[in-house]
């Protein structure tokens, strides 16, 4: 995974407009409600945006790139299904995280609109599943010239606001958590809302031992780390294609890539955790964020820092 991004996203609860932006980096956002305009700028390879308007309020956002070419995207985009927030944490390259940065909402969209606006987990779900057969079409078209995309892929975070409920939908180790004022104490308590797919938690690796019953070495502890074949510590993704199809995991892709053994099931699952959150008067902003950001900050840590620098309203 990629390690040194920091992505974080914060939203005030207001009545939705119809606005739209993305950045071609996850992003790190502040909280609190703000009329003033933005402010955005570089400081290094810092780039930041100070304070937007999105249909569910204000955010903040701004990417750290640790690595010579940036594999992360991030979007957040208003309508009438609401406000969409996308976080897509790229490995192996860029392609995956920026196919999804253009095509996930869209599908989104388009089905949303099929039940006039209406959003269900179902709805996330599908848009989904549309993005991950796309971007296997990719791979398909692409194979005797770029064989190599077969390897990259993407965590992928998202939030939707629709009518007071918030969904979020969850691919590999991104997190989202909720500031949440503590009754009239002036405190702030900190709530994960979403579920990581990476195999250092014994959860996963108990989820991957009972879907491959019959493979000893689907997880492998190797320089200390737990991963998945001893490759990859995600489980869940859109993209990896060589870790879900068989004729993918062949030459020419990298040998680090290739299992010895046949791939008789898709190991790595493009099926998204879904949650829904009824938005409470307490709940105050959100922090959405790729494991960059987690390394280095306990959720605790991260909703003290936002709670500490209130905007002025």
């Amino acid at each position: 995974m990629l390690q040194g991004f920091m992505n974080l996203l914060s939203l005030c609860w207001k009545p939705f407009g119809h606005e739209k932006g993305n950045q071609g980096a996850n992003g790190v956002l502040g909280g609190g409600g703000s009329s003033g305009g933005s402010k955005e700028g570089k400081d290094g390879l810092l780039w930041y945006r100070d304070i937007g308007k999105y249909g569910s309020g204000d955010f903040s956002m701004a990417v750290i790139q640790a690595n010579q070419v940036l594999e992360d995207q991030s979007q957040i985009e208003s309508g009438q299904y609401g406000t969409f927030v996308g976080i897509y944490d790229g490995h192996g390259g860029p392609e995956t995280a920026r196919y999804v940065c253009d095509h996930l909402f869209k599908h989104f969209r388009a089905i949303a609109a099929e039940s006039q606006g209406v959003v269900t987990a179902e709805t996330i779900q599908r848009a989904f599943r549309q993005t991950e057969e796309g971007f296997t079409t990719l791979v398909s078209e692409s194979w005797s010239t770029r064989p190599n995309m077969a390897t990259v892929g993407t965590c992928c975070l998202v939030g939707v606001i629709h009518q007071q409920t918030l969904f979020i939908a969850n691919l590999g180790d991104s997190r989202v958590v909720l500031g949440k004022k503590v009754g009239n104490t002036g405190g702030i308590a900190a709530l994960q809302l979403s579920t990581e797919h990476n195999a250092d938690i014994a959860a996963i690796r108990q989820e991957l031992k009972e879907l491959h019953p019959d493979d000893p070495q689907i997880v492998v502890l190797k320089h200390g780390v737990w991963r998945v074949k001893g490759i990859i510590q995600v489980s869940r993704s859109i993209g990896d294609v060589y870790m879900k199809h068989a004729r993918y995991n062949r030459e020419p892709i990298n040998g680090k890539f290739r299992l010895p053994e046949p791939m008789n099931m898709p190991i790595l699952s493009a099926n998204p955790t879904i949650i829904s959150h009824d938005l409470q008067p307490n709940d105050s902003f959100l922090i959405f964020a790729s494991d960059g950001l987690w390394e280095h900050l306990s959720n605790e840590k991260a909703v003290d820092i936002v709670h500490s620098h209130p905007r002025a309203v």
